[in-house]
């Protein structure tokens, strides 16, 4: 008997625990993003790319990162604003090795930019010495 019930205990905890992992990954929404010049405002004519994933969680939590290549940046973010416009930076992303950009640990997004990331008016741009207002960019696409 306290088998069977050590049994259905453990059966339970594993259904709670898988519950809680699909709770978890529905409450994130992950990104693919590609980068290009075209994206830029004004386009720019550059060889250079980018691709990555970048989450966003219902508590307007950020995490994720880019891959670029053909580019030497200087700084890449999180923009707000819709496509074809530009806008101020909500995320500074970190530079790691070979041309990757990260979210920082802790990065979060206030209720307005989580609204704006919701419509599709968040996106993500390396910023280059040749082009300083950026030279490849990706619109985030819930």
């Amino acid at each position: 008997m306290t088998t069977t019930r050590a049994a259905n205990r453990f059966g339970s905890t594993l259904l709670a625990m898988g519950l809680f992992a699909v709770s978890l990954s529905a409450s994130a929404e992950d990104v693919k993003v590609t980068l290009t010049g075209a994206e830029e405002v004004p386009a720019v004519t550059t060889q250079a790319k980018g691709e990555g994933t970048i989450t966003i969680a219902k508590d307007m939590s950020v995490t994720g990162s880019v891959k670029t290549s053909g580019v030497e940046g200087i700084a890449a973010h999180i923009h707000l604003a819709e496509p074809g416009k530009n806008g101020p930076p909500v995320v500074t992303l970190t530079k790691g090795e070979d041309g990757s950009w990260s979210a920082p640990a802790g990065s979060k997004l206030t209720e307005e930019q989580y609204q704006a990331f919701k419509a599709g008016h968040l996106y993500v741009n390396v910023h280059s010495a040749a082009h300083k207002g950026g030279e490849i960019r990706g619109q985030l696409k819930p």
